[in-house]
Formats: structure tokens, C-alpha cells, sequence
């Protein structure tokens, strides 16, 4: 994304030119004609000095007299005063030059990754087409804003348009741009019955969808909140900078008010020329000694790591909690809806006696009338052409199946106490799942015709989400679910899960996390249901499944997938230490060079220009390594 500079940052690349090329000449002229009078010089070198630093100082007045004394203009104000008053003329000009410099680069650095963040904002819809029926009984299209639009209104989205609320198509098909929410740019077909999420894009036809509801609940809204809220949450590390920089600066400049008076004092030197000296060492030293790049870099760091993220579509909800994702060492994961997609399917037919086609073709005519989950599955895995005319009556069991009459013949399709029920001598299956046997009853026998297998389908990204959290250093990786433990010991030993606990409550869930928190673990927990979201809260980071998750599952969440693909943990994971790892490459840094800086200036070794980059240099190589954290590849 390429980025242009505002107007204000154009202006000040113009002063910062124009200052530059009056220094450098004005420079060659007191080098050339060194016999200039003193007054000629200052009222020279003025020039570039107002030119270059008039905000600066004027700022820095300002806050003097809202009593906001020891910040970093105040410093450079007083660095430069100095050197001119220490007669350092052009050594005046470069402090302030290469401070606006600093500056520049700052902003730019900080709107580039605002710009590439604001990307995301751009989901905001501007309205919406609403279907309204007129006094004459007739549909007409209205175009409002999405918060006027109620819950079950029916809306109309042409090609090019945002999607405005969340809802179901009820006519046409469209394929759907979601990467501004997903980062999969792959776009998505959809039909009637299908779910469609606010902010993302139709692209080719027009559809009509039944909205699910309201603009301030859809995912969009919800999305926009956690982006415009991630940065009330500071990280300790910022919080540390923060602070350091409260007692630093102050600190700093004592320290340079004493080593401008009391060497001379203490030697009793009255010597001017020798004063001279030590308050030029005392500036160097205040120079050198802003703490702009710490203040700067650190929370440019966690700004830049969140915004990558937000490209991959993952949702940090605050540099705190980046912080800790870094320090993740095991993650806890809910089974339905999280490693699985929570839709059954059929996983095995084994016939007796009949080809499986047939068995599924009988299974799947007697639940040709149901809407059960399970029914639905089985008459998925048939696709084909199921001809209800074969079907005669359809009765139902309750808790145990339905019986229905298929070319004149009665068939059993349900459990085994159905089985026991009409005598047929089924078998236990050695597969885990949810088993349907079918028997056919003639002429008072019952045949045994077989069983399909149903499962709630694992993702095919949860292998490998398991495998790359191995690679980045997670250590323990667990399943927490309701479900049997023979599903859930298949379920874990499929995707290599380090360990399982079966037939939970959602109570004992929170338990199973605080135990793991108990023993030192720093625990991730995974989920996407309404359940979730009292673990989601008790765990060290709780990350939400945001396309298909609940509204309470991503409001208790620290950290929205917004694909529901689990592999994107371990690439928020790997964000999260990239970006730790840079602010602590700048800490080191930054308090390393000037630490250096400041002894050699302290002892008359360097000079106001070793001072300036010791100041401007150091921050803008820590802003570049900032940037780093905006664009993390999957080897990081």
C-alpha cells in the first residue's frame, strides 16, 4: 500500500529542505571567510533557525507556561539556545533540523501504519437498501443508513456494494469479497440460505437478504469498536516507558545543569572560556539524552504488531494483550465450532449384506422429512436425486428414530434400542460417533441392513494449526468438550493434541483452565460458542472464533480470529514475539547508544553533531525497526 504524505508532512519537507541548503551554505561561507563578525553570523544562521524551528519553540514556550517543563521540545529548545549562545552556530541549526527531521519521519512512519489499519475501517457501510412497501402495496427500494435498518427487514446488495448488516441471502446468487475481514482473498459463492457478514463485498450479482440484526450488534460494528479501542490497553512495557520518561527527563536535566556549574566551581575556574566548555558538554548532553526514540518506538512497535495482524485478520484487542500472547505456553482449545466445524457428516457406511449405495439411498429417503442435524448430514453425503415418491408414511420415535415405508416395505433408521425394538440383530460399530442402523421389516422379520457413521467434521486446518503452534514454541496443547470420550480421544489423537478432557460442563471448563493457571501455565484458551465465554474471560488471553462465533464468546475475548481458521493462532503468536522482540531491540538500543553518548560527552569526547545522532539517528533506526513488526512472515 503505497503511502502519500499529507499536506502539514509535505510543508515540513519543504522547511526542512530549504533549512538544510541555507546550513549547508551558510556553513561553507564561516568556513571560507572565518573573519565574519559574530553579529553577521547569528543574524545568518538565524535564518534557518526560524525557518526550522519557530514551532518548536514556540511549543515549548507554551508548555512552559502551562507548566509542562521537561519534555523533548523543551530539551531541544534549550540545546539550541545554548549552542548559540555558546557561539555553536551551525551546531544550533542541526539540533533542531535534525530533530524536525525526526519528527517527519515519525509522522510518516505512524500514518503509513494508520493508513494500512484505516484499510480495515473502510468496511464501515454508508447505507443500505431497504425494501419498504408502499401504500399501494408495491415494493420499493429505499436507501438508508444502516442503524435505521430494524432486525428481519429485508435489504437489497448490488455488485460493487458493502454488505451493510449481517443476515441471510433470501434470493440470488453472489460471490462475496471477504478479506477485509478475513484476509482470505479467495471470494466466497453464496446462495439462498447462506450467512453473510456485514463489511465485506458483494461482487457480481444482486441478492436480497433477511437481516439477522441490528447495525450496532453486526460483526462490522463489533469489529470497528475493538479497532478504535485496541490502544487504551498499553502494554507494561509501554506503561514502563511511560513512566521512565516521567522521572527520566527531569533527572536529565539536573544532571546537565550540574555538570555545566559544578566542575568549574569545584576547580574554581573562572575562566570563561572554560565555562564555555562545560556548558557546551552540558548540551551535548542534553541533547543526547531525550528519551524521544524509547517514547516514540515502543508504542509505534505494539501500533505496527496489532495493525499486521489486523491485515491477517486477527483482532488484537490491545498492546496488553499482545504482550502476553508472547509469553503463551499452552494453548486450550474448545472442540465444536473450534478444531471442528460443528455440521455433521458422514464419515463410513458399513452395509450388510446391501451395496452401501443402497443403504445410504434408504437412509436417506427416511429422513428425507427431517430437519434434524443428523437427518441433514445423510441426506447430504446421498447427493443425488432423492424421489419422495418412494416414500410412504413417515412416522417418528422419539429418542430413538423414524420408521418409514419405502416402496411398500417398512425400514427402521435410528438407534440400537430402535434395533432391539423390531428384533433386528444389530452390532456395535468399532468407530466412534453418532451410529444410525437401519433394518427392514417384512412379513414379521427384521434384517439387519447395516449402520452409517456420522461425526462432526474436524477442520482440515486443525492439524496443522496444532503442528505450527508446536513450531513456535507452544508446549502443551488441549481439548476441552462436552462430548464422549471415545469422540474426543478420536478427535485428539487425529490432530496430535497433547492431552484431552471429555464431558465437560461449561463450569468445568473454567476449573480444567484454572488448574492448568495454577500449575504456571501461561494459558491461551480457544473458542467460539456462548458457553465459551466464561473461560474465555479466565484465561491468561482468550481468543474468539469471530465469523461463526457468538456475540458474548467475542466480547469476553481478548483476541477475534476473523475466519474462525486455527491456524492463525500460531501466526498471532508468532506477531506477538516478533513484535516483543523488536520493542526490546529498541530498548536495548536506544538506552545503549545514548548511555555511550552521553559518557563521551560528559568527558569533552563528543560533540554536538555525535549528540544529534545520538538523538534524531537512534530514533528513526528505531522507528525502521518498528516497521518490522507490520509485516511478520510465517518463518518469523
Amino acid at each position: 500500500m503505497k503511502y502519500k504524505m499529507t499536506r502539514k508532512q509535505k510543508k515540513m519537507l519543504r522547511r526542512i529542505l530549504i533549512t538544510a541548503s541555507l546550513l549547508v551554505v551558510f556553513t561553507i561561507i564561516k568556513v571560507i571567510f572565518s573573519q565574519i563578525p559574530w553579529p553577521v553570523l547569528l543574524v545568518m544562521f538565524l535564518i534557518p533557525y526560524v525557518i526550522i524551528g519557530y514551532d518548536v519553540i514556540r511549543t515549548a514556550a507554551i508548555n512552559i507556561i502551562h507548566g509542562q517543563l521537561l519534555d523533548e521540545k523543551f530539551l531541544m529548545a534549550i540545546a539550541s539556545i545554548g549552542a548559540f549562545a555558546t557561539g555553536e552556530f551551525p551546531e544550533a541549526v542541526a539540533v533542531i533540523l535534525f530533530f524536525q527531521v525526526g519528527e517527519l519521519f515519525q509522522s510518516i512512519a505512524v500514518g503509513r501504519t494508520r493508513k494500512s489499519v484505516a484499510a480495515l475501517m473502510d468496511i464501515r457501510p454508508d447505507y443500505a437498501n431497504l425494501i419498504v412497501t408502499g401504500e399501494d402495496g408495491q415494493e420499493n427500494e429505499e436507501t438508508v443508513s444502516p442503524e435505521e435498518v430494524a432486525v428481519g427487514s429485508i435489504i437489497v446488495i448490488k455488485p460493487g456494494e458493502k454488505i451493510p448488516l449481517d443476515g441471510i441471502i433470501t434470493e440470488g446468487n453472489t460471490s462475496v469479497n471477504t478479506s477485509a475481514l478475513t484476509g482470505e482473498s479467495l471470494p466466497q459463492d453464496m446462495v439462498p440460505g447462506d450467512k453473510v457478514i456485514s463489511g465485506t463485498l458483494n461482487l457480481t450479482g444482486v441478492c436480497k437478504v433477511r437481516t439477522s440484526g441490528v447495525y450496532s450488534e453486526s460483526t462490522v460494528a463489533r469489529i470497528l469498536e475493538l479497532v478504535e479501542n485496541s490502544s487504551e490497553n498499553k502494554a507494561q512495557a509501554e506503561n514502563f516507558i511511560t513512566r521512565f520518561a516521567h522521572w527520566y527527563t527531569p533527572v536529565v536535566v539536573i544532571a546537565a545543569l550540574l555538570l555545566a556549574v559544578v566542575p568549574p566551581l569545584f576547580l574554581g575556574i573562572t575562566n570563561g572560556e572554560v565555562w564555555s566548555t562545560w556548558v557546551g558538554r552540558a548540551l551535548v548532553f542534553l541533547v543526547v539524552s531525550c528519551p524521544c526514540a524509547l517514547v516514540v518506538s515502543v508504542p509505534l512497535s505494539f501500533f505496527s504488531g496489532i495493525g499486521g495482524a489486523s491485515r491477517e485478520g486477527i483482532l488484537i484487542k490491545g498492546a496488553n494483550y499482545l504482550e502476553e500472547l508472547s509469553k503463551a505456553d499452552t494453548v486450550v482449545f474448545d472442540k465444536t465450532g473450534t478444531l471442528t466445524k460443528g455440521s455433521f457428516a458422514v464419515d463410513d457406511i458399513h452395509p450388510n449384506e446391501i451395496t452401501s449405495a443402497d443403504l445410504l439411498d434408504i437412509a436417506a429417503l427416511a429422513e428425507s422429512y427431517s430437519s434434524h442435524p443428523i437427518a441433514v448430514s445423510v441426506i447430504q453425503a446421498h447427493h443425488g436425486h432423492l424421489d419422495k415418491n418412494r416414500v410412504g408414511d413417515v412416522r417418528e420415535i422419539a429418542g430413538k428414530g423414524v420408521c418409514a415405508v419405502i416402496d411398500g416395505d417398512d425400514y427402521y433408521v435410528g438407534n440400537g434400542p430402535l434395533m432391539d425394538e423390531v428384533g433386528a440383530a444389530w452390532h456395535e460399530c468399532h468407530l466412534t460417533g453418532t451410529i444410525i442402523h437401519v433394518a427392514k421389516v417384512a412379513g414379521g422379520k427384521s434384517e439387519y441392513l447395516g449402520h452409517i457413521i456420522v461425526n462432526d467434521e474436524i477442520k482440515t486446518e486443525s492439524a496443522k494449526a496444532i503442528e505450527d503452534l508446536g513450531k513456535v514454541g507452544i508446549t502443551r496443547t488441549v481439548m476441552l468438550t462436552g462430548d464422549k470420550e471415545e469422540i474426543a480421544k478420536t478427535v485428539a489423537g487425529k490432530i496430535k493434541l497433547t492431552d484431552y478432557f471429555a464431558q465437560l460442563l461449561p463450569a468445568d471448563k473454567v476449573e480444567r483452565v484454572k488448574e492448568l493457571m495454577a500449575k504456571g501455565a501461561k494459558t491461551v484458551f480457544v473458542g467460539d460458542g456462548i458457553n465459551d465465554a466464561p473461560v474465555l474471560a479466565t484465561a491468561d488471553i482468550g481468543i474468539a472464533m469471530g465469523a461463526m462465533g457468538s456475540d458474548a464468546a467475542i466480547e469476553s475475548a481478548d483476541i477475534v480470529l476473523m475466519d474462525d481458521n486455527p491456524v492463525k493462532i500460531a501466526k498471532a503468536v508468532r506477531i506477538s514475539r516478533k513484535t516483543m522482540m523488536i520493542v526490546k531491540e529498541n530498548i536495548i538500543f536506544s538506552l545503549g547508544v545514548k548511555g555511550v553518548i552521553l559518557i563521551l560527552g560528559a568527558l569533552g569526547i563528543a560533540n554536538m553533531w555525535l549528540a544529534v545522532f545520538g538523538d534524531v539517528g537512534v530514533l528513526i533506526l528505531a522507528i525502521v525497526n518498528s516497521l518490522r513488526c507490520f509485516r511478520i512472515s510465517d518463518k518469523n
